[in-house]
């Protein structure tokens, strides 16, 4: 009896062993025709194999690109697609750049920076006023969630324009919304707790 760990590693264990040792005999089929021709037909039977995989794009190509790795890159065949080399697939993904940070700022966050960007781009007008208002009161909400005491407005008017390069400006005379507008969800929240622990209590006593 042979024993699986005197064998050779599955190369993909989602198809098993059986599937392994036919791919084994296609590399050793020396008509080209018929070569390709089971090649396919072990596609195909990979597919019904692992039915997940059609769910996902390109799984065609997908799966002749596990052929490719269980046949350890070694089987001359017809691809419909790009043939996969142990090189690319060794290959490193480029690094991603990171987000850029704000140190000095962390409440905002990067979306408030985003769209002070976007808002820079704006034309003088109204639709550009009305932008700026928007990131202002936004940067206020942020500011509060930092700091839920409370926050001056001409705090936020100084980093708004600190943070645009002086870009945006509001119109004088502007007033942002009052802090309580931001802090009616903590208030419900307290009402709803309060409410909860009163039921709770409640719930104690009758079955007392």
């Amino acid at each position: 009896m042979q024993y699986n760990t005197k064998r050779a590693a599955l190369k993909i264990s989602e198809y098993g062993r059986n599937l392994q040792t036919m791919v084994e005999y296609v590399k050793t089929i020396e008509d080209n025709a018929k070569r390709n021709k089971m090649a396919q037909g072990l596609v195909q039977l990979m597919a019904q194999m692992n039915p997940r995989v059609r769910e996902q794009e390109n799984y065609e190509q997908k799966l002749w690109n596990h052929l490719f790795v269980i046949a350890d890159y070694e089987l001359d065949v017809d691809c419909p697609f790009e043939k996969p080399t142990r090189e690319k697939q060794l290959q490193r993904p480029e690094k991603m750049a990171y987000p850029k940070k704000n140190p000095k700022y962390k409440q905002y966050g990067n979306s408030t920076l985003s769209f002070i960007e976007k808002a820079k781009t704006f034309k003088a007008g109204e639709e550009k006023q009305a932008f700026t208002a928007s990131i202002a009161n936004l940067m206020k909400k942020s500011y509060l969630n930092w700091n839920r005491d409370s926050v001056n407005d001409q705090t936020i008017y100084d980093h708004l324009e600190e943070l645009s390069s002086g870009a945006l400006k509001l119109e004088e005379g502007f007033e942002l919304n009052h802090t309580s507008t931001f802090n009616l969800n903590k208030k419900n929240y307290r009402k709803k707790r309060n409410f909860s622990k009163n039921g709770k209590s409640n719930q104690k006593y009758r079955k007392r």
